[in-house]
């Protein structure tokens, strides 16, 4: 029998690319060595920081959108011939209620994508969702100036809603077949509960996501930071909320609830001042509590788990590279820092679009670009590739990439990206000329 060579060139090319670094990677540089452990304690920053708190609310929020949302609203409202106003400007806006990262944003752009949004409000909704930040906006003009953060606000809104038109007009054909096979797909039966339940049932989610990863302003007198002091608190409220609408509303039954919450309380009392622990706690009780539940809390997890095996590789991996390639803000991966502050120095095209490079494929979590500019314009950094990288950087990042093109294909995922770094790069060019 003979083998299928065009089939097995694929795992063929990645054993032999293994082998090859193996042997040959000279493991005995010193900068070799301090950029694998950058990559390792970048991976491991990101396993403490954001999984916990960020990406599994966002999986259940996702696989409830795949089993909750009827699919010809999605289609209604986001899909290829919705109203383009609403579904823009929704989208366009939606980071300033998400303070998520261009990784906590993905299952929801993917939950919404799989359920027959289009490409044009998808895409302006992944890059809104980390970009168009309320706190980051705020911290921006505190710390980098008022008219970068300004310029930060404005660009990110309309490049959100420009991309996305782009990307509807590039893959306009796809779209209408979309649009025409989404007619005979399943999807319009009527609602099972009320609208307002499912908005209940869904705000709920979004706030335990929101408040959960609620970062502590500079300003020790702002509303910001009074907000950080009860963001527990409030945690425990939309909890609290969602605890009563799957009861009232799935299906769970009141006692598995009750002793979810008992247990929480116990581990709370047991190691007092580690709230991650008790979250943890927590989304561990609720993903037992629906897993072994039949109907629909059942598949709500299933949808989740499955958002969950498809991404978080994708995502780890994603993570160790830019870390390898990279480094972290406190030290260097295989690209030295001079070479960085070498080519993003001035106003200069040059500077913009290496700035718009870099910051598409470092991986920034939600509010730390900031004090990197602020040490990167410290060293000569213009204010042009500033805002360039202010705006290409948190919206997309090499492990974002990874999840977009599992989810709309590697065409689609480049035109997206070489959207982002040259209006990044033409705003920044613009903006520093001024």
């Amino acid at each position: 029998m003979s083998l299928d060579w065009k089939k097995e060139s694929k795992p063929l090319i990645v054993i032999a690319s293994v082998f090859l670094i193996l042997y040959f990677a000279p493991f005995e540089s010193s900068r070799i060595r301090s950029s694998v452990m950058e990559s390792l304690y970048l991976a491991q920053w990101y396993a403490r920081e954001h999984v916990i708190l960020c990406l599994i609310p966002a999986f259940f929020i996702a696989g409830a959108i795949a089993v909750f949302i009827n699919q010809s609203a999605v289609i209604k409202y986001f899909g290829a011939k919705a109203n383009k106003f609403l579904s823009y400007g929704v989208a366009s806006v939606s980071g300033s209620i998400l303070a998520v990262c261009s990784c906590t944003v993905l299952p929801l752009f993917a939950g919404i994508y799989r359920m027959g949004a289009g490409i044009g409000p998808a895409s302006a909704f992944l890059y809104a969702g980390p970009a168009v930040n309320v706190l980051a906006v705020i911290l921006t003009a505190r710390i980098l100036g008022v008219e970068l953060g300004i310029a930060r606000a404005i660009g990110a809104i309309i490049f959100s809603i420009v991309i996305g038109l782009l990307m509807q007009i590039f893959f306009n054909k796809e779209e209408k077949e979309k649009a025409g096979s989404g007619m005979a797909v399943p999807g319009a039966e009527e609602e099972t509960r009320p609208l307002w339940q499912n908005l209940i049932y869904f705000a709920s989610m979004v706030g335990i996501l929101v408040f959960a990863n609620w970062g502590k302003p500079d300003d020790s007198a702002s509303l910001w930071n009074v907000i950080y002091d009860y963001k527990w608190h409030l945690t425990v409220i939309f909890a609290i909320v969602l605890d009563i609408a799957l009861i009232l509303w799935f299906g769970i039954k009141w006692w598995k609830i009750v002793t979810l919450a008992a247990i929480i309380y116990i581990t709370a009392e047991l190691s007092p001042g580690l709230p991650i622990i008790h979250f943890a706690v927590g989304a561990l009780g609720l993903s037992v509590i629906t897993a072994s539940n039949k109907g629909e809390a059942s598949e709500w997890f299933s949808e989740s788990w499955g958002f969950a095996k498809q991404i978080m590789p994708l995502l780890f991996f994603g993570v160790i590279v830019a870390g390898l390639l990279l480094g972290r803000p406190s030290g260097d991966g295989l690209i030295p820092s001079e070479w960085v502050y070498s080519f993003v120095g001035g106003n200069s095209l040059r500077a913009n679009i290496f700035a718009s490079v870099l910051g598409a494929f470092m991986y920034f979590a939600t509010l730390t670009e900031v004090p990197i500019l602020q040490g990167l314009i410290g060293n000569g950094m213009g204010k042009g590739p500033a805002l360039a990288l202010l705006l290409a950087g948190p919206a997309v990042s090499l492990p974002n990439m990874l999840v977009i093109r599992s989810v709309i294909g590697t065409k689609k995922t480049v035109v997206f990206v070489v959207l982002v770094i040259f209006m990044a790069t033409l705003s920044g060019w613009i903006y520093g000329m001024f």
